[in-house]
């Protein structure tokens, strides 16, 4: 996907269209919503973005790929930023893997499912539109943060405090420079263009624990 300028002035005047479009909230029960529908909305947002960047999206254009109305996915979502992060979120984050008590497997683990996340199809991309999103759009960056970096990132640490807990690592191990580490290795690799060993990550997770472990 190629990354454009964002387009300002249009995206804004379809967000207001949009929200004066939006139907009004209400607190009576309906229909249990369809998996069906959501899945289709979430898909056509994603092929939306890839085609057009977020900026050029539209809930229009995702209603009528989804075959869905506009109110229909305002019941599930509460506007284009919000949306977008949940499609990004049902594209690149399935369940992340659950901890074993090996600490060493389980930041394997982790790393290999980031990189699995990211390396879909345009995946990067994404990230990048976010990014570029950020001075118009800041609500994108936020919520990509919420829903697809803070989980990975909890869970890193989760498996660090574990250890640290169990008198595995030191106890004044620094776990949010080690967090930083294991998951700024992908993109720094990534980025320089470099090929991934096969191993990899587990060269990564060793240095990193190497830094952490209490000394003999």
């Amino acid at each position: 996907m190629r990354l454009t300028a964002p387009l300002v002035d249009s995206d804004t005047e379809r967000s207001r269209k949009d929200t004066e479009a939006r139907p009004p909230a209400s607190g009576a029960r309906g229909r249990p919503r369809s998996e069906a529908t959501d899945a289709a909305i979430l898909d056509a947002a994603m092929a939306e973005m890839a085609e057009r960047g977020y900026a050029r999206m539209s809930i229009d254009a995702i209603a009528a790929r989804a075959g869905v109305s506009k109110p229909t996915i305002y019941l599930r979502h509460a506007g284009k930023a919000e949306l977008a992060t949940a499609a990004l979120a049902a594209f690149q984050q399935r369940a992340l893997p659950r901890p074993t008590g090996d600490t060493r497997a389980d930041l394997v683990a982790i790393l290999r499912h980031l990189r699995r996340g990211v390396e879909r199809p345009f995946g990067m991309a994404m990230i990048g539109t976010v990014l570029a999103e950020e001075a118009h759009t800041p609500e994108l960056l936020s919520l990509f943060r919420e829903r697809l970096v803070a989980p990975r990132r909890a869970a890193l640490r989760g498996v660090l405090e574990a250890a640290r807990d169990s008198g595995e690592l030191r106890e004044d191990a620094d776990l949010d420079a080690a967090v930083a580490a294991l998951v700024g290795a992908y993109y720094a690799q990534y980025l320089a263009g470099r090929p991934f060993p096969r191993a990899w990550p587990t060269p990564v997770v060793d240095v990193v624990l190497g830094g952490l472990c209490r000394r003999a």
